[in-house]
């Protein structure tokens, strides 16, 4: 059960399910270890559950959240304290979240990416350019610290202005080290999913503009380095248009299944979740999408993913799409076999639910997910069992 709520429900809909779904999605997720438990470390106080993710700039519209990773070595017994970076300002366990709209509140023109250390405290990590303004809910972390975080610009905050944008790396430091942006493998990033390997990366990124998800192969270079080496649009084709509130909807969100090589994508447009096989491997254009769940019941433009502990399926409703006023701001959650199994909201009003990011902490899951609409992000942690 998600993060129980008195609304959560047993209920299940109709979908179309895709057979490869293992019984147990997985995903090569990077987690920190418990903290000490010693009789000299004081219990209060707690840290608080919801922070603000405004900047001193005022940017609003928290988008894109993604957790600093710990290593997968690091996961059952790494000593407190020591989860720093080399030469960073991020320590592990960090959660970042990337704001899409400036103080005015036009969508497509906010420029920073906010730090949340594990005691709740913000502080601006990165301060990025006009020039690459509207940072989306394309946001990554890789083991060594790297950043990684797309762009939609826009020059008014309407889909009539919008631009292809980009995607930027960022150091641990918060210093942008090289700037991807070409319209032909970039073109509205929204969604942002890595597979990390010894001597490579894949980042797969999926473009709102012109419906496509693209697969950027890097290859590591020393501490920080990574030079990109391929890039292949695996799929085009996938349904979007303009929207006067949403701004965008098309390919959202995506997640990475490292064991089963499979991508999941939110689909804003079709209230939807599809998948990709052999995404690591498939050739230019030839990833046939299939459909995992169609939910026009409880998915209400569904924006962003996140993977359970228990290999449960968490999507968040932008409220894009398919609005529904008893529905307002809703995570779902769904089984491996795309079965719904419960919701809660993020916000008593619409269109508060966006960016969410999940974390394993020994026995326990921390998820985060921010709430557009008071400029928020709330932690939730829940003994695994």
């Amino acid at each position: 059960m998600l993060f129980a709520t008195p609304q959560a429900t047993a209920a299940r809909v109709s979908v179309r399910r895709a057979s490869f779904i293992a019984p147990a999605l997985t995903l090569l997720t990077l987690a920190l270890p418990l903290t000490s438990r010693a009789a000299d470390k004081p219990f209060l106080p707690p840290p608080p559950p919801t922070v603000s993710t405004a900047p001193l700039n005022g940017d609003v519209n928290p988008y894109g959240t993604a957790f600093v990773p710990y290593l997968l070595s690091d996961r059952d017994g790494r000593a407190e304290g020591d989860d720093s970076l080399p030469n960073s300002i991020l320590r592990r366990g960090d959660l970042l979240v990337s704001n899409f709209n400036n103080a005015q509140n036009l969508q497509g023109t906010g420029t920073t990416i906010v730090r949340i250390d594990k005691s709740g405290q913000s502080s601006l990590f990165f301060q990025g350019s006009t020039n690459y303004a509207g940072l989306s809910g394309a946001l990554g972390v890789l083991n060594n610290g790297i950043v990684m975080v797309g762009n939609l610009r826009t020059a008014d905050g309407t889909p009539a202005t919008a631009q292809a944008g980009a995607l930027q790396i960022i150091s641990p430091s918060g210093k942008l080290l090289n700037v991807i942006a070409d319209p032909a493998i970039i073109n509205g990033p929204w969604g942002l999913a890595v597979s990390e390997h010894e001597r490579h990366v894949d980042v797969f990124v999926s473009n709102v503009l012109n419906g496509t998800i693209t697969r950027l192969t890097f290859r590591r270079l020393g501490e920080w380095g990574i030079q990109l080496e391929k890039s292949t649009v695996i799929a085009t084709g996938l349904n979007h248009r303009g929207d006067p509130a949403a701004l965008e909807l098309g390919p959202s969100g995506l997640l990475y299944d490292a064991a089963h090589d499979v991508l999941l994508f939110a689909s804003s447009l079709d209230d939807a979740i599809y998948a990709i096989q052999n995404a690591s491997t498939v050739d230019a254009d030839q990833a046939t999408p299939i459909l995992f769940v169609q939910d026009n019941v409880h998915l209400h433009g569904p924006l962003d993913l996140a993977l359970a502990h228990n290999g449960h399926l968490l999507v968040a409703n932008s409220d894009g799409n398919n609005v529904d006023p008893n529905q307002p701001s809703e995570i779902v959650e769904y089984a491996p076999d795309g079965a719904f199994v419960s919701q809660f909201s993020v916000d008593p009003n619409n269109g508060g639910a966006f960016g969410i990011a999940t974390q394993q902490i020994g026995s326990f899951t921390r998820l985060s997910a921010v709430d557009d609409n008071t400029v928020t992000v709330t932690t939730y942690t829940k003994l695994d069992r």
